[in-house]
């Protein structure tokens, strides 16, 4: 695959996982009490897609960083696999809100009743979505694959993501903003997520017609 192919491939994976992303997080306030079973298993089913999509684009960002320049290729590595165990808690995180649901015979809140999820969803995510970031900022960065606010923004919001990991000592409930399954530890970091690897995206595929040169650092 040459670098133009590479490069609309991994923005169209991350334009995909944005999207889904975003449609999936506004599911989870539509109701104060118990959701009905259908709206849990679609917002879940939306997440997983999104998560698959985001595999495609781990994977396809650590070629494009190999190709830009061969030396930062453990960076690229190390993004694939942070992002790959991102994406695998919050699948297991699914699954076990998905079986609860399924199991139940009445509509239950999984994000309350599934305890094993509050720190899959919260400071364990945090943390690889953390070094996740932060991997790719300074890939970016060395390499200039891309322009020099992908990498900024994304060393921001790997800080931002750092500073939610010790909310498990602050309880288990959502609508706290600053708890271990708080709506802020959750919902507002997969938002803000959400629309920076849109924005990465788009950025990252509109490269593609003018790739940035990538012999020397942005930073």
């Amino acid at each position: 695959m040459n670098e133009t192919a590479a490069r609309r491939l991994t923005g169209l994976a991350a334009i995909a996982t944005a999207a889904a992303f975003i449609v999936e997080v506004p599911l989870y306030f539509i109701y104060s009490g118990p959701p009905p079973d259908s709206n849990v298993l679609t917002r879940l089913l939306i997440g997983i897609l999104a998560l698959a999509f985001l595999i495609v684009f781990v994977t396809a960002f650590r070629e494009l960083l190999k190709e830009a320049n061969p030396t930062y290729e453990w960076i690229g590595t190390l993004a694939f696999a942070t992002g790959l165990v991102y994406a695998t808690i919050t699948l297991v995180s699914s699954g076990l809100e998905a079986g609860a649901v399924i199991a139940a015979d009445h509509p239950i809140d999984p994000t309350i009743t599934v305890s094993g999820t509050y720190i899959l969803y919260g400071s364990i995510s945090r943390l690889m979505l953390a070094l996740f970031l932060t991997t790719v900022g300074y890939g970016i960065s060395r390499t200039n694959l891309l322009p020099h606010w992908t990498a900024r923004s994304a060393f921001a919001l790997a800080w931002l993501n750092l500073a939610f990991v010790p909310s498990l000592f602050f309880g288990n409930t959502p609508a706290h903003f600053y708890a271990a399954n708080g709506w802020g530890t959750t919902a507002l970091m997969g938002a803000i997520f959400s629309y920076w690897i849109l924005a990465l995206g788009i950025s990252t595929y509109r490269s593609a017609t003018r790739p940035t040169p990538a012999d020397s650092p942005a930073l």
